[in-house]
């Protein structure tokens, strides 16, 4: 009788913890709610799930206990059982892989209008890089990295030397408009998350990985590595600032580019 009872205070402690617990989402600041979704769904299926099994072994230590001069029943196959566990089974496993799919396709189907920022991540800093007024990103190559062009900037190609270069600043972006994030390690691998943003991708050193997203909100956000990088990773911090269009053109104004840093670099070795 006591593991009955252990078993079903089990099944009522794990339920109200879910309900009334403090740790939850951070309020979320993109067009990614459809990740929510698809994990609220998990929740609930998951959930029923733990909970008819707990209850159901509950009740067979309690139907069926030991009593003396009772024999079990030996049923080696019972098809109609197995038939309804397994459509069960395919059931629940469809409902919860079939909304993922869905926001998996959204995730990497990029709107034509989404403006491309290159996010670069080494130990232990993030450096970020928008288009010029050319709207467009100059080419990159993480061989070309030196001490005076840390982000590897192709200097002969003319459509990055308007690029705006943040190293280990803060990002800025508008509110209300998608955005590309190019993703590139220079050594090991990181992750770059913004839990308030919900969408995440892993930056794979010798490839550009990438996600979208729209912020939703103004406000300033914490960037995380959600890979461990190395001794340094809990300090591997960054921030995304969401502007209003006026505050971000203010903001993008200020920013130097790689040409102007290229002029700077070399007027200070000339001195």
């Amino acid at each position: 009788m006591a593991v009955v009872l252990v078993l079903v205070l089990l099944v009522v402690a794990s339920v109200l913890f879910h309900m009334f617990s403090p740790w939850w989402w951070t309020p979320i600041a993109s067009n990614w709610n459809y990740i929510d979704n698809t994990l609220i769904i998990t929740f609930w299926i998951t959930g029923f799930v733990f909970v008819a099994v707990v209850l159901f072994i509950a009740y067979c230590v309690f139907r069926f206990k030991h009593r003396p001069g009772l024999r079990a029943d030996y049923e080696p196959e019972n098809r109609k059982l197995e038939s309804w566990l397994a459509a069960g089974t395919t059931l629940g496993v469809v409902a919860m892989l079939a909304p993922g799919l869905v926001v998996w396709h959204d995730f990497i189907t990029v709107p034509d209008d989404a403006t491309e920022v290159e996010v670069v991540g080494q130990q232990w800093l993030w450096s970020f890089r928008l288009p010029g007024q050319d709207g467009r990103l100059g080419r990159a190559e993480t061989q070309d990295i030196g001490d005076t062009n840390t982000l590897g900037i192709d200097r002969n190609d003319t459509a990055g030397l308007d690029d705006v270069v943040v190293e280990g600043g803060e990002l800025h972006l508008p509110v209300g408009k998608p955005v590309k994030m190019l993703l590139r390690s220079v050594d090991v691998l990181h992750n770059f998350y913004v839990p308030e943003f919900r969408a995440k991708m892993d930056m794979i050193p010798g490839s550009v990985t990438f996600f979208w997203f729209t912020p939703t909100r103004t406000g300033t956000f914490e960037v995380l590595c959600a890979e461990l990088c190395g001794v340094a990773h809990s300090q591997m911090r960054g921030t995304v600032v969401v502007d209003t269009e006026a505050d971000y053109q203010a903001w993008l104004e200020q920013q130097p580019t790689f040409s102007q840093l290229m002029a700077s670099v070399e007027t200070t070795a000339a001195q």
